[in-house]
């Protein structure tokens, strides 16, 4: 389940801009700066952690992944 202090990234995830899922992508691990972190508040209502969590990661992951 994901951090409930950064909202569902099944929800914020496909309706972030390009320019934040780059941001994101360019390093997961990182801090989240604070243009991205606003853009995921305005769209789940709270605002994310410092960081992605271990969950939020891995969703991402599986998003970027190739389908067969």
């Amino acid at each position: 389940m994901a951090n409930e202090s950064q909202g569902d990234p099944e929800h914020w995830w496909p309706k972030l801009s390009i320019g934040a899922k780059h941001r994101l992508l360019a390093d997961l691990d990182a801090l989240i700066d604070a243009e991205t972190a606003a853009e995921i508040e305005g769209l789940c209502g709270v605002p994310p952690g410092d960081r992605l969590d271990a969950a939020a990661r891995a969703f991402i992951i599986t998003q970027i992944e190739a389908v067969d």
